[in-house]
């Protein structure tokens, strides 16, 4: 986990060797920029309480240096508040890790296989609640390929030989989940050493369907396990990296709660036509003659934060600059502990906001005193990218299909201190536009 601090940052997250086709990242680690081990610790007064505002602005002018990036997020996620000391989060740490374990084991009574160091990737019930027997479950890797072999499980680990069936609604949709799960986990991050370790495609199987059981309301959805994957490689600690999962899924878990009409993350597609628009008119008026109005080609990059259009260390540094400056004390900081799964942060009531503690993003929707609730960094983002590629689009794509080609030539190709800048600047942009009549 620690290496020397003047290591390369690709280092930290070594690529299998047959993965040659694996973008590099952009992210270098800077002296003086980047937020150091030595200066994440002088952060910190002799109790233990942060400050927070000289730890943003390091972040923003440079990232984490990836030694740190755990703990750091921990912070950034609202897993802790600045001003708690070292004994506080110590005693929130614990009482954290003891809950995550109960739940675990809530999980693993209803289904054995959770915590066992396995997971599965076929079904194991019906629809209506019937077992069903021998499903396939990952016992080993084939040490000389690589790539994961399906064994069935003999009768005395196979948990649903022993199953009754089940009548519990809630039981059965959180079973007939658990092998999609699977699935995804086998296929995230695939080209890093780090889950070539069983262990870790367990525990990341094993947090995913624990968070879908306690939050019925989302359960499970394709594209978590992206954004709980840098977790697990982050946080050695399974508990810690279920709660920094869970804060992360508070900003977005309205992304992936879906109805019969319609799916979370169209809210930011339309705010995202609506910034284009503003912006960009040329822009948006070529893609909605093209049929694109409804801007269902950025729906991956909004989902998942852009972990597929950045290599894996770059994504991580994207993520870390987006919430430096959208940071707010009052919405993701807590001394007691969370409801769980709720879409709002818990900070203390009636406490005044210090402004000079909120991120960059936060401190211009403050000044704005916009009426409605702040659109999230990401949404401008995507329209950044957009606008940077506006030329391009304008002139080259005759079709949807020509879009989508467009924006995936520029996997790996991005720069996120850019994109982020570019954010800024169209977030301000936006601002002075929209307040016009």
């Amino acid at each position: 986990m620690w290496r020397d601090a003047g290591a390369p940052a690709d280092s930290f997250y070594e690529v299998r060797p047959e993965c040659t086709d694996v973008p590099k990242t952009r992210f270098k680690i800077r002296a003086g920029k980047t937020l150091s081990v030595r200066k994440w610790q002088g952060a910190f007064n002799p109790e233990g309480q942060l400050d927070i505002a000289k730890t943003l602005n390091r972040i923003h002018r440079g990232g984490i240096h990836p030694s740190i990036r755990g703990e750091v997020w921990e912070f950034l996620l609202g897993c802790y508040d600045p001003t708690s000391t070292y004994e506080e989060r110590e005693e929130i740490r614990q009482r954290r890790r003891i809950q995550y374990a109960t739940f675990k084991e809530d999980c693993r009574q209803m289904f054995p296989v959770v915590g066992s160091g396995r997971y599965i990737t076929a079904p194991v019930i019906t629809e209506d609640g019937t077992p069903i027997h021998d499903p396939l479950v990952l016992l080993e890797t084939n040490p000389g390929s690589g790539p994961l072999i399906p064994q069935e499980s003999n009768s005395q680990s196979n948990s649903s030989n022993s199953m009754e069936p089940v009548t519990d609604p809630k039981i059965i949709q959180w079973m007939l989940t658990l092998h999609q799960i699977g699935l995804d986990v086998v296929r995230t991050d695939r080209t890093l050493v780090f889950y070539e370790k069983q262990e870790n495609l367990s525990k990341l199987w094993d947090i995913l369907a624990v968070y879908a059981w306690i939050d019925k309301d989302v359960g499970y959805c394709q594209g978590m396990s992206d954004l709980c994957s840098p977790m697990i490689m982050l946080l050695e600690d399974e508990g810690d990296a279920f709660w920094c999962f869970e804060r992360l899924m508070r900003r977005l878990r309205g992304n992936f709660r879906c109805t019969d009409s319609s799916v979370g993350v169209e809210t930011q597609l339309s705010n995202l036509a609506a910034i284009t628009q503003v912006i960009d008119p040329k822009l948006h008026q070529h893609l909605e003659t093209l049929g694109g109005g409804d801007y269902l080609f950025a729906f991956r990059m909004l989902m998942v934060l852009f972990r597929r259009e950045f290599s894996f260390c770059d994504s991580l540094y994207l993520w870390e600059m987006m919430w430096a400056l959208e940071y707010d004390p009052d919405q993701f900081t807590v001394y007691e502990e969370p409801d769980v799964c709720s879409d709002k942060g818990d900070g203390s009531k009636g406490k005044a906001k210090a402004i000079r503690q909120c991120g960059k993003y936060e401190r211009e929707n403050l000044k704005a005193k916009n009426s409605q609730a702040p659109l999230p960094i990401s949404v401008f983002l995507v329209a950044s990218v957009l606008k940077d590629k506006s030329t391009k689009l304008l002139t080259e794509a005759r079709g949807l299909d020509d879009v989508v080609k467009i924006l995936n030539d520029m996997t790996g190709n991005l720069d996120a201190k850019k994109a982020c800048t570019g954010a800024m600047k169209l977030h301000k942009k936006y601002l002075k536009k929209a307040k016009k009549p």
